[in-house]
């Protein structure tokens, strides 16, 4: 599947995090966002991890954007949310769970498939979603 409820709640956090000047704390995030407190609680460590949000702990802690919106691709923002690369289908990536790769007539079509959804995803950024409702 190419997004889950994780990739959905992840840009709806850096959405809301990048609009705010303060760190934003999760309890704040998952009431606003409506968003399971535990569940958004795993996604902003992912992403804090992973170099995409600052983390403060204490009193006034909580999340804010390590960058500038318009350096985050959303391709990054999505593997880091999901724990592994974006794939349509799961050959796409060239490899075939069933080992047929050698007799498959849709693998090539299905890895250009993906490298255009790869390059769509990388060339998108989290300032496009914000100022133009993700339209190129």
């Amino acid at each position: 599947m190419l997004f889950t409820k994780a990739s959905e709640y992840a840009l709806l956090s850096l959405i809301s995090i990048s609009q705010k000047e303060k760190p934003q704390d999760v309890d704040t995030l998952a009431t606003q966002l409506d968003i399971p407190k535990s569940f958004l609680a795993k996604i902003l460590q992912n992403l804090a991890k992973d170099g995409l949000l600052q983390s403060y702990k204490g009193a006034k802690g909580g999340f804010c954007l390590a960058k500038e919106p318009n350096e985050y691709s959303i391709k990054e923002i999505i593997n880091s949310a999901e724990k592994k690369e974006i794939s349509v289908f799961e050959c796409s990536g060239g490899i075939c769970p069933d080992n047929k790769e050698h007799n498959c007539s849709l693998m090539p079509m299905l890895i250009n498939l993906q490298n255009r959804i790869d390059d769509f995803l990388d060339s998108l950024t989290l300032m496009d979603i914000i100022e133009k409702n993700g339209k190129k």
